[in-house]
């Protein structure tokens, strides 16, 4: 194993990784940094644990649609799994609201 530090949404992370396997975490990272601050960047999720929840159920949602036809999405349009994505947002900001008050 090696260590890699990697940049998400301008804060610095050091991650173990396979040698050999250095690009294909970069991409992931670049991926990942790519969501995230386009999440932040729209202003109606705030707190980055709130934000990297969010772009991880879009990369899950991605990924299950384009894993086999069979996929729990695989008879969404896009649109169909954008809302179902904002509906998901809905109950994530509902549950982690009172979090928030106990900062």
């Amino acid at each position: 194993m090696i260590q890699i530090d990697v940049t998400l949404m301008g804060q610095a992370y050091k991650l173990a990784c396979k040698e050999g396997e250095e690009a294909s975490l970069h991409q992931a990272v670049a991926y990942l940094d790519e969501k995230m601050c386009a999440i932040r960047d729209a202003g109606k999720i705030k707190g980055n644990d709130r934000i990297a929840v969010i772009a991880a159920l879009g990369i899950a949602a991605e990924f299950l649609s384009t894993r086999s036809p069979e996929g729990p999405l695989s008879n969404m349009s896009l649109a169909e799994v954008k809302t179902q994505i904002a509906a998901m947002h809905t109950v994530i900001d509902g549950a982690l609201a009172p979090q928030e008050n106990l900062f």
